[in-house]
């Protein structure tokens, strides 16, 4: 799947962050839900116009953008 058939940004529409195309809902906000627990099914219900492709195009692109990314977690400190 090529994430960039569902997803764009526009200067104009929420201050050009990633969006699903034809919508205000950014990226961003999509991965926050599912962070937090949120299904498929429970965004396609309380978001009618967003289809599985578009929730499969967040994932693409949080796949693509992730490969390149390197951070290393936290040290603990000793306790």
């Amino acid at each position: 799947m090529d994430w960039r058939d569902h997803i764009d940004s526009d200067p104009n529409v929420i201050g050009g962050k990633l969006r699903i195309k034809g919508t205000r809902i950014g990226v961003h906000l999509l991965l926050e839900f599912f962070a937090s627990g949120w299904t498929v099914e429970q965004l396609l219900e309380n978001y009618p116009h967003l289809t599985r492709e578009d929730l499969q195009a967040v994932f693409a692109y949080a796949a693509e953008v992730s490969e390149d990314v390197r951070v290393m977690p936290p040290r603990r400190s000793a306790a």
